[in-house]
């Protein structure tokens, strides 16, 4: 995955913190929030102007027009100018209005004019339509948008990020985003992982209580929370001090420079632009001195060279790359897959190893309540009560098992009894405990994975008995959880311990001597596309890979129901065991990885490519975070926790592996038609240097006026607006796309000459057939040279334009072209609007202004038979290049 924010303000924030940072140099936004934390919590309050209770909703509205949306600079639209300057600053456009600018210094105004259209073309066309493009992403995209819990009126209310305020109340739990800067007034068992501003890969604990003084940097307080960061374990409330640029995280953004770490797909681009410049380079000094030296007009030969040189450059690379993008992210919104990131599309039409979770994606994530049974197996009502109290309590993050149990029954426990104390879920204890007011006690009611609830059980008990827990009673509970597990069951254990009312909080210590209860079993049916997916994926060259923190049986019995075959299942903690040789194998050779960490996640995926895989990873769970940053497109769901989205690049609004295919296909067409672009400029310019060069020293004239190359380019490069909207061959998507610059060289290499055979053939026909070499007979009169001249100008100028514009459609499939594949109405209509425009300049009104001549009926023969014989054989290198080579 390209590298996002988090990552830019860590290195930012490094280099800002590097040595000592004395207390003078912070910012005054940060100095608030140091004087609110560790001043009491009524006076940070009273400071804020604000109550436990929240803003109301009229004051809210008022901050929001103060203080403005809650968003970063980076993510602020730029405006008309700017937007324009940033277009403008490419190495591409930069050299064509450098050339501009020169041809209007030395008097050639048409010239200047055609050149100023080329980029208005480029860089204004590429506006309006990225713009668009981009107004519409933003508005699928405000559909994933993440959102917080505040009070707003008294009342808890979900609110997007952006709408955060300050002196906004704020809940928190477990998925998280911290969304401002805020002050904490009460938490519990609350850890934050902060690791995108301080590097530090383990969760910090965080409480409400203030410090009184504080020697170092905000990020040293205990009670206060930083927008970027986001909550591992418990809950927590917390008043909004700063929010967007006033944030530590957004004073750092706004002063950074730094561009997104490139993905191999921009590399390419640049070393393509690179190579073209440097052809444009030499070609264009080649020229100048060719046509100074053998015609002796060193400012003709100067105006000649810089035409040559616009004709080189791929002026529209950087408008079919924005398009294209904009067009995918368009395409694939409409297909229920929301792009964060346009450059991730790149990325996502070469995953070749998809690694997923299975809940929802291979199965409906419609969990239902089977079983609530003691460990004898017989239903038990005490099971189910003390399950629902359980999950009816917890304040943090409720998943679908906590859904079904609440839904299962229809218990009314707010009657019956009231919380006390929470000790949330985390990875390492796989469990978490209420302490709710029952029956006259205080009871710590532990559900979690059985192996770890029973490691905390002392007794167990069956009706209203009690007994001491035996070890062969372990063999045989453990026996039918896995026989349920084998059945595609997942099963959590309940189990109590009593306390009496003399105390109001609770710590994980108090998870011992546990009373077990028995354990309920959960079924979440495999769903029924998933097999069809799965066969589509594999069709399309991408292996599924099963990361999952359930169990093995579970997981395996999912994987037969819908056809995934499994040669290979290795657990979280046999893989802890290996070397990192047979780390490294096992993660190749393994299909499905069970009872993993989140951290093994993320090294599984960053293990995958390092090994050259492009690793699609799908989560909607905390744990799921670190994985979806480590891949090269990190996949997340509508439902999915907040960390999860913004950690992800690609956000689905239906969570299937059909809609993720969906994508991945539109993914590999935008990329398709990017290549296609590039083979066509690099083979074109590479033909064409053989021919400028070759007539510049052979003929004794210029074998194309200045502005005739010019428009002859501006006219070809209308014709490549249709490409973004080009179909794709069916076998161009089969597989995983990725790019290779060696590829488009070679192709650049055989099949750029052919264009300069019939450019070569037309300056024979011209100079020998319609008499063209009597510019050399003395006895000719100047004026009749020039006649000759213009006719050969014109000759190779329509010839130019008809075959390389031809050509794209021989160029843009491995089929036969026209009869195999179809391009585009769009494509086809430029193409032809453009052959047509120049077949008719020489017999328009406008041919004298242009220097071009009318030509002879028999020329038009000739044309045809060109145009013939250079797509045939344009064709037969093509086919012969790709079962050589092939390449994407």
């Amino acid at each position: 995955m390209t590298m996002n924010l988090f990552d830019k303000f860590l290195r930012a924030f490094r280099a800002d913190s590097a040595g000592s940072r004395v207390q003078c140099d912070i910012s005054d936004h940060e100095r608030r929030l140091i004087h609110l934390c560790t001043a009491p919590a009524r006076e940070a309050l009273s400071c804020l102007d604000t109550a436990l209770q929240g803003l109301d909703s009229k004051e809210a509205e008022a901050r929001l027009d103060k203080y403005g949306l809650n968003e970063l600079a980076h993510t602020r639209q730029l405006g008309f100018w700017a937007d324009i300057y940033q277009r403008c600053k490419g190495p591409l456009v930069i050299q064509l209005l450098v050339i501009a600018a020169i041809s209007g210094a030395m008097g050639d105004m048409e010239s200047a004019v055609i050149v100023g259209l080329m980029v208005l073309l480029s860089v204004g066309l590429s506006y309006i339509l990225d713009r668009r493009s981009s107004n519409t992403v933003a508005t699928l995209g405000k559909r994933v948008e993440s959102r917080t819990l505040v009070l707003r009126d008294g009342k808890e209310e979900e609110i997007r990020i952006s709408k955060i305020v300050p002196g906004d109340i704020v809940l928190l739990h477990a998925g998280s985003i911290i969304p401002a800067d805020l002050r904490l007034l009460t938490a519990k068992d609350f850890f934050v992982s902060q690791s995108a501003l301080t590097g530090e890969s383990m969760a910090v604990e965080k409480s409400a209580v203030a410090t009184g003084v504080l020697e170092g940097t905000a990020l040293e307080l205990p009670n206060a929370c930083f927008l970027g960061t986001s909550v591992t374990s418990g809950t927590a409330r917390g008043v909004v001090v700063n929010t967007g640029i006033r944030t530590v995280f957004g004073a750092i953004s706004e002063r950074l420079t730094e561009r997104r770490e490139e993905t191999s797909f921009d590399k390419g681009l640049r070393s393509f632009t690179w190579l073209m410049i440097r052809f444009m380079v030499v070609m264009v000094a080649a020229v100048f001195l060719i046509v100074g030296i053998t015609k002796g007009n060193w400012m003709e030969a100067l105006l000649f060279g810089l035409s040559v040189a616009v004709g080189l450059t791929p002026e529209m690379l950087p408008m079919i790359v924005t398009v294209n993008l904009a067009k995918g992210a368009l395409t694939m919104g409409k297909k229920k897959v929301i792009v964060k990131r346009l450059p991730s599309i790149q990325n996502f039409g070469a995953i070749d190893v998809l690694c997923t979770d299975k809940t929802g994606t291979l199965t409906q994530d419609k969990v239902i309540l089977e079983r609530h049974v003691d460990i004898t197996g017989h239903i038990s009502d005490d099971v189910l009560n003390y399950a629902y109290l359980n999950s009816y309590y917890q304040t943090g993050l409720r998943n679908l098992l906590d859904r079904a149990v609440v839904e299962h029954s229809d218990l009314d426990p707010v009657e019956r009894c009231g919380l006390v104390d929470e000790l949330p879920f985390d990875f390492q204890r796989r469990r978490m405990s209420v302490v709710v007011d029952y029956e006259g006690d205080h009871v710590l009611i532990c559900k979690g994975a059985v192996e770890e609830i029973y490691s905390c059980c002392s007794q167990y008990q069956i009706g209203d008995e009690v007994f001491p827990l035996l070890h062969m009673i372990r063999d045989d509970l453990f026996e039918e959880v896995e026989r349920l597990n084998g059945e595609g069951y997942r099963c959590l254990g309940i189990a109590y311990r009593e306390f009496p009312r003399t105390r109001s909080t609770y710590s994980v210590a108090d998870e011992s001597e546990l009373i077990l209860l028995g354990y309920i079993a959960f079924v979440d049916p495999p769903k029924d596309s998933a097999g069809e997916a799965i066969e589509l994926l594999k069709r399309a060259g991408v292996q599924v890979k099963v990361v999952t923190g359930d169990n093995g049986l579970v997981t395996q019995k999912v994987c037969r129901d819908v056809g995934l075959e499994v040669e290979r299942m290795i657990s979280g903690a046999e893989l802890s065991q290996l070397s990192a040789e047979e780390y490294k194998r096992a993660v190749l050779e393994s299909d499905v990885f069970v009872k993993v960490t989140p951290a093994q996640k993320e090294q599984i995926v960053r293990e995958l490519r390092s090994c050259g895989r492009v690793v699609g990873f799908m989560g909607d769970g905390v744990n799921d975070a670190p994985a979806l940053k480590a891949a090269d497109v990190g996949i997340s769901v509508d439902s999915a926790v907040d960390v999860a989205k913004e950690a992800a690049d690609i956000v689905l609004l239906e969570k299937s592996l059909l809609v993720l295919e969906e994508g991945i296909i539109e993914g590999r067409k935008v990329f398709a038609n990017i290549v296609k672009y590039i083979r066509m400029g690099a083979s074109s310019n590479f033909g064409n240097m053989f021919s400028v060069v070759g007539a510049s020293y052979l003929l004794p004239f210029l074998p194309m006026l200045p502005v005739q190359v010019l428009a002859n380019n501006l006219l070809y490069d209308f014709s490549q607006t249709g490409i973004p909207m080009d179909s794709v061959d069916e076998e161009l998507i089969v597989k995983p796309l990725k790019w290779n610059i060696n590829t488009v060289k070679l192709f650049m290499v055989f099949i750029g000459p052919v264009s300069s055979i019939f450019d070569y053939a037309t300056f024979a026909v011209m100079w020998f057939f319609f008499h063209c070499s009597a510019f050399l007979d003395p006895a000719t009169g100047a004026v009749q040279k020039q006649a000759l001249a213009s006719l050969f100008q014109t000759g190779w100028f329509v010839e130019s334009l008809l075959t390389q514009t031809l050509i794209v459609h021989i160029i843009r499939t491995r089929r036969v072209p026209f009869f195999g594949s179809h391009a585009s109405a769009h494509l086809t209509i430029t193409t032809l609007i453009i052959m047509g425009i120049g077949a008719w300049l020489p017999y328009s009104p406008f041919a004298k202004d242009f220097g071009l001549v009318r030509l002879p009926a028999i020329y038009w023969a000739w044309i045809a038979l060109f145009l013939l014989s250079y797509s045939v054989l344009t064709h037969l290198i093509k086919t012969w290049f790709f079962r050589r080579y092939g390449g994407e």
